[in-house]
C-alpha cells in the first residue's frame, strides 16, 4: 500500500468533470486556483451565508458576524497560511515551480478558497441545524420513508453533516431536464483541502484521537466522486477495501486552522462586544495570548476599550498563523506519510488560554439564553419544514401536499423515475439546508398557518 504522498501530486489544475471541455485557462491574468476562489464568491450558496447563525441566530446588532463574514475573515487568515507554507514548500521542492508552474501565491489561493466555503453547506441555525435535521430522520415521522436505505445511506440523514453538505453543493450536478448548472467545477486540489473529514459516513469512529475521523465529508451520492478526486491525487488510503476513507490532504490542516483561529478569537469579540463576556475578564485573556514582557511599552493610545480589542485581535492572529505555520512545515514530512491527525493549534504554547477562551465562549455566548431559545425554535422549524417537505415529495396523491409541493423550487422534486428514495430525501434535505434563518422561518410560519404572506 502507498505509504507517502508528494506535493506534485497533491497540487494539481485539473477540474471537476463538470466543467466546459472547451475551457482554457489564462493563467497570464489569475491563476486556476484564482478562478476557485472567485466562483465562490459568486455562488448563491456562499450569498446566503449572510444570513446563517456564526455566533447570534438572527442578529439584531450589525456588528455580530455572520457565517458570511466569518468565511471572509477565516479565507484572509487561510490564505497567509498557505502563502508562508507555499514559499518553504517550493524552497524544499524547487522543482515545483520550475516543471510544475506552481507558485507561492497559488497555495494561498487553494487555502483561501477552501476556507471561503468551509461552511458553505451548513443549514439555518448553525450547528443546531444540523441536529435538528439528524433528528427529524430519526423520529417516528420519518421512519416510513427510511425503510428501503442501506446503512449508509440512513448514516448519511440521521447524522446530517454540513461539511458533506458543502462539498455537495460544490459538486452536484441536477438532472439535464433542470437546466441548471451543476456544482461550481472547482479543482481537484481545492475540492480535496476543503474536505476536512474525507471518509463516508460509515464506518463510525468512536472515541478517535484522529482530527479527521470524528465527522464524515461527503454523501452516498457524491462518494465515488471523491473517490476519483483522491486517487488523482495520490491522498493516502485508509480503511477496508471498499471504504471511501483517506488521509487528509495535507493543506486541509490550514483550513482547518483558519477556521480554529477566526472562531476562537473572533467570535470571543462579539461575546465581549455585546457584554456577554466580562471586559476585564476577556481583554486579560487575549493580552495572554500574545505574553507581552510586562515592560513593553506601547506608542498606541485607545480612546475605548473596543479600540483596544480590535488591535489585540490583530495582533493575535498573526501571532497565531505564524506559529500554525511553523507547526505544519516542522511535521510537514508527517503529514505527507498521514502520521500526523491532530489540530495544528493544538501543538500551541498558548493553547491553555485559547482552551479557556473556549470554555468561556461555550459558557457565556454559546449557551446564552436567547441563543438556546431561537436554537430551540429552530429545531422545531427545521423538523417541521422537513416532515412537510416529505410528505410533497413521496405522497403527491394528497391536494394539500400538492399546494406544499409548489412552494419547493422544482429542481428539488423533478427527479427521474428511477431516483432512488435515498435520492429524493437527499434533495429535500438539500432545499431545507439551502435555506437562510430567515427564509426557514418565514417558510415554516407560512405553511403551519402562523403567519399569512402579504398579497400585493
Amino acid at each position: 500500500m502507498q505509504n507517502t504522498t508528494t506535493w506534485d501530486k497533491l497540487i494539481s489544475k485539473k477540474r471537476y468533470e463538470t466543467a466546459d471541455p472547451k475551457y482554457k485557462a489564462d493563467e497570464s491574468v489569475r491563476g486556476e486556483f484564482q478562478r476557485d476562489y472567485d466562483r465562490i464568491v459568486f455562488s448563491s450558496a456562499f450569498r446566503r451565508l449572510q444570513n446563517k447563525t456564526q455566533v447570534m441566530p438572527m442578529p439584531e446588532s450589525d456588528f455580530v458576524h455572520t457565517r458570511l463574514t466569518h468565511s471572509l475573515e477565516a479565507s484572509v487568515v487561510g490564505r497567509s497560511l498557505g502563502r508562508i507554507v507555499g514559499k518553504s514548500i517550493l524552497e524544499r521542492y524547487p522543482k515545483l515551480a520550475q516543471e510544475k508552474n506552481i507558485q507561492e501565491a497559488d497555495f494561498g489561493d487553494i487555502v483561501a478558497a477552501a476556507c471561503l466555503a468551509h461552511d458553505i453547506g451548513n443549514p439555518p441555525f448553525g450547528h443546531s441545524g444540523e441536529d435538528a435535521i439528524s433528528a427529524y430522520f430519526q423520529s417516528e415521522e420519518a421512519r416510513p420513508y427510511m425503510m428501503s436505505l442501506t446503512e449508509a445511506e440512513k448514516a448519511d440523514l440521521q447524522r446530517f453533516e454540513g461539511n458533506a453538505a458543502g462539498f455537495r453543493v460544490l459538486t452536484y450536478t441536477y438532472p439535464a431536464h433542470c437546466n441548471l448548472p451543476g456544482g461550481l467545477s472547482l479543482t481537484y486540489t481545492t475540492l480535496a483541502t476543503f474536505t476536512k473529514y474525507p471518509k463516508e459516513s460509515l464506518p463510525i469512529i468512536l472515541n478517535t484521537k484522529n482530527t479527521s475521523e470524528k465527522k464524515y465529508g461527503f454523501f452516498q451520492t457524491e462518494k465515488n466522486w471523491f473517490n476519483t478526486i483522491a486517487q488523482e491525487l495520490g491522498l493516502l488510503k485508509k480503511g477496508k477495501d471498499g471504504e471511501v476513507f483517506y488521509h487528509r490532504h495535507p493543506l486541509a490542516f490550514l483550513v482547518e486552522a483558519a477556521d480554529d483561529i477566526c472562531y476562537r478569537i473572533i467570535d470571543f469579540e462579539d461575546g465581549l462586544k455585546l457584554g456577554l463576556v466580562p471586559q476585564e475578564q476577556g481583554l486579560g485573556l487575549l493580552r495572554q495570548i500574545l505574553d507581552d514582557d510586562p515592560n513593553r511599552k506601547s506608542s498606541l493610545t485607545f480612546y475605548d476599550w473596543r479600540e483596544e480589542i480590535g488591535y489585540l485581535r490583530a495582533r493575535i492572529i498573526g501571532k497565531l498563523i505564524e506559529a500554525c505555520t511553523s507547526v505544519f512545515l516542522r511535521h510537514e514530512q508527517e503529514l505527507l506519510e498521514g502520521t500526523y491527525d491532530k489540530p495544528l493549534i493544538n501543538e500551541l504554547a498558548c493553547k491553555p488560554v485559547l482552551d479557556e477562551i473556549k470554555d468561556l465562549s461555550i459558557k457565556l455566548i454559546y449557551q446564552n439564553r436567547p441563543v438556546l431559545e431561537i436554537e430551540a425554535a429552530g429545531f422545531e422549524v427545521l423538523g417541521g419544514l422537513l416532515d412537510a417537505c416529505m410528505k410533497a415529495a413521496f405522497k403527491p396523491e394528497s391536494k394539500h401536499h400538492r399546494k406544499l409541493a409548489a412552494l419547493v423550487p422544482p429542481h428539488y422534486l423533478s427527479l427521474p423515475d428511477t431516483a432512488t428514495a435515498y435520492e429524493r430525501m437527499v434533495h429535500i434535505t438539500d432545499f431545507v439546508a439551502s435555506l437562510t434563518d430567515q427564509a426557514a422561518l418565514g417558510l415554516y410560519r407560512k405553511i403551519k398557518g402562523i403567519e399569512l404572506p402579504r398579497m400585493y
